[in-house]
């Protein structure tokens, strides 16, 4: 699953291969899609939770008292970039039932292609949380990096960063640009059109998962 920098995981279990094979067929319909989309998040966000801290408890079973493994420290944050991360959000919570969620709005401008933010709301305290920023799609990189500034701006420090798919302009530009956030991706693609669309991608995410054009 590691890439050869070390921030950067890239997915290579079955599962998630098959499931994305699925979504990128045109005649995927919009349950189907979101369900996906939902089972990619947990499995994609199983490794990105690989390294939570564990503390030890005393556990009375059938048949003794044991000291048993617990997840410790920060308390989980998941931060979907809207609107298609919304989309990850179920398969994470799944995972981390009594994390947070923040919503951070991001639009492109179609002529310069770049994000315009509309709408931010974190958990607070966000400094004290461990960060998953999702979306599904990683293009240009340029609304994750827009997002991951402002979250970093407003004190959160242990940040993740989760896709579905990713183009290697769009990766190889955030992990410059944030070289401290892990980067979890489903699958990495072979690269951007002239209208900055994933190829061989899976469409327009949002609208997939939300049923819109």
């Amino acid at each position: 699953m590691y890439n050869n920098n070390e921030k950067i995981f890239i997915c290579d279990h079955p599962l998630v291969k098959h499931k994305i094979t699925m979504l990128r067929d045109k005649s995927t319909g919009t349950n189907e899609f979101r369900a996906i989309v939902e089972e990619i998040a947990m499995l994609v966000g199983y490794e990105a939770l690989r390294d939570l801290e564990l503390t030890y408890v005393d556990v009375e079973t059938p048949l003794e008292t044991c000291s048993c493994p617990v997840i410790a420290g920060k308390k989980q944050a998941i931060v979907p970039i809207l609107r298609a991360g919304l989309g990850m959000v179920g398969g994470l919570l799944k995972l981390m039932p009594t994390a947070k969620v923040g919503h951070i709005g991001m639009y492109r401008d179609e002529e310069t292609l770049e994000p315009q933010p509309y709408y931010c709301k974190l958990p607070s305290p966000i400094d004290q949380r461990k960060i998953f920023v999702v979306d599904p799609m990683l293009a240009t990189g340029g609304s994750a990096i827009e997002a991951i500034d402002f979250i970093k701006k407003s004190g959160g420090k242990d940040i993740n960063f989760l896709c579905v798919i990713a183009a290697p302009q769009g990766l190889e530009r955030l992990a410059k640009a944030h070289p401290d956030v892990k980067i979890y991706v489903g699958n990495l693609d072979r690269d951007l059109n002239e209208h900055a669309y994933i190829l061989p991608g899976l469409g327009d995410a949002g609208d997939r998962i939300f049923g819109t054009k």
